[in-house]
């Protein structure tokens, strides 16, 4: 007991320092993703490279995997402003490639992964009927009945939530809204099969939340050589702090303009998924981008192919060092 006190207290003293990520009790056929607008591709792209390791997605207002093709035109044309341009065979074709030259992991793992997909009718960023195109995409690997979209609700382009942000109906910084919907809890406990404790009403946060130390998983470059922070957030909830319960870890990628460069810690505080992690000990782990001149200038995950034509596969510069991140945390 008095262990695991002292554990909590050196991680308390310390969580406003940057540190080096920890390793924690993960169980690890219990990881899983989530993310909004260019997070949402992000997390699509890390989950169908590494879909050995992830076992559910959560998407929100992005596009498909491979929707851009490796081209800044068709990432900002069809794939936000018209769906109907977009086919999904294409995209499952190169899929079916990418898995046939060993560059990402076999895509009959994605069968019985956990899928939750989320756009809003309202919104003016990317065409709702986008949300319709990554169903379809992820219905030719998913099991039918491990898939839930809700594509019906009048949200703009935005993350939702009980009672954080701008209305519902307005998409402005910090992208998130008062709708009073949990986003957060609609994504994770559709993941871990809906037995989820839901918040209900304010949630003490007694573990630790901390920046952490990204260049660490960069270790032949710099991570502004690939648009990536120099550091990242993490929180852990006080049953996982001391490492003596076996918990979950999800990934959340956040979305254009929504990184710590541009909103300090606002988004990964105030999303939700904390209050939902502490209730049920999923550790919540926050990688950033930041903005860089020329093809990165709101701080977006690449998923248009601005770091390499690999951006999209597990030797990716970004998917790559998330991996090695989760790797860490987990395994």
């Amino acid at each position: 007991m008095m262990s695991a006190l002292l554990t909590i207290l050196a991680l308390t003293v310390t969580a406003n320092a940057q540190l080096e990520l920890q390793k924690y009790n993960v169980d690890p056929s219990q990881i899983s993703l989530s993310g909004i607008s260019s997070g949402a591709a992000m997390a699509t792209q890390v989950h169908v490279s590494y879909s050995a390791t992830f076992m559910g997605i959560g998407f929100n207002s992005g596009s498909p995997y491979w929707c851009a093709q490796g081209n800044a035109f068709i990432a900002n044309g069809p794939c936000v402003n018209d769906p109907d341009q977009v086919i999904v065979s294409v995209l499952t074709d190169q899929t079916d490639y990418y898995d046939s030259v060993g560059l990402i992991d076999p895509v009959s793992n994605l069968y019985d992964t956990r899928v939750y997909i989320f756009h809003g009718l309202l919104d003016s960023v990317t065409n709702p009927g986008m949300g319709t195109k990554t169903l379809e995409y992820y219905q030719h690997y998913v099991n039918p009945a491990n898939i839930e979209a809700v594509l019906d609700m009048q949200i703009e382009h935005t993350f939702p939530t009980m009672d954080y942000g701008n209305p519902c109906d307005v998409c402005r910084s910090p992208y998130m809204s008062d709708c009073n919907y949990d986003g957060s809890y609609a994504i994770l406990n559709r993941i871990y099969g809906g037995t989820l404790l839901a918040p209900s009403g304010p949630v003490t946060l007694a573990g630790v939340f901390y920046e952490f130390d990204q260049t660490e998983f960069f270790p032949t470059s710099s991570p502004s050589d690939s648009s990536m922070d120099d550091i990242g957030l993490v929180y852990v909830p006080s049953g996982c702090v001391t490492k003596d319960t076996p918990c979950r870890l999800h990934v959340v990628f956040h979305g254009c303009d929504m990184g710590r460069y541009t909103l300090g810690d606002e988004f990964a505080r105030n999303a939700g998924y904390n209050e939902v992690g502490e209730l049920n000990n999923v550790i919540v782990l926050y990688p950033q981008v930041v903005p860089t001149p020329g093809p990165n200038l709101y701080g977006c995950w690449d998923w248009w192919g601005y770091t390499n034509e690999n951006y999209a596969t597990k030797i990716a510069e970004q998917s790559s060092a998330i991996y090695r991140m989760v790797q860490k945390m987990a395994f």
